[in-house]
């Protein structure tokens, strides 16, 4: 299972061809946005100002949620999250809690991770992960 990150979204909302064509060519089953997804490209479509490209990018949001599953936030997400957030702290290399939320995700279904985000991400042991920006 892949577990898209928001820049993996964002990157299908904007047209990447890379991500397009590593999507296209994985099963529909195959891949899920998790919740916090989804409530990290609303908070960035709602910061923007009216226009025409904002209406086209929700409308590509829109598109990419009626297609693509959630991953659901169960209660082995949550404990997931508990001990990525914690172990990150221990070693003095925290990231973002929406990060780990993602991540948490991702182990939780033991999927990988679908992201550009290398720098954060990377630092969460076990996590897998796929960068679909850079063309195969």
């Amino acid at each position: 299972m892949y577990i898209l990150d928001t820049n993996a979204v964002s990157a299908l909302m904007k047209g990447n061809g890379a991500v397009i064509e590593r999507l296209a060519s994985t099963q529909p089953a195959e891949v899920a946005i998790p919740q916090p997804v989804i409530a990290e490209i609303a908070f960035g479509l709602e910061r923007l100002p009216r226009s025409k490209r904002r209406t086209a990018l929700q409308a590509r949001f829109d598109l990419l949620c009626a297609e693509i599953p959630r991953a659901e936030w169960t209660d082995g997400v949550s404990q997931m999250y508990g001990r990525v957030k914690a172990a990150l702290e221990r070693r003095g290399t925290r990231i973002e809690d929406v990060d780990a939320a993602i991540a948490a995700h991702a182990l939780a279904i033991d999927g990988t991770l679908v992201t550009a985000n290398l720098d954060h991400m990377e630092r969460v042991s076990g996590l897998r992960i796929e960068d679909w920006s850079e063309p195969t």
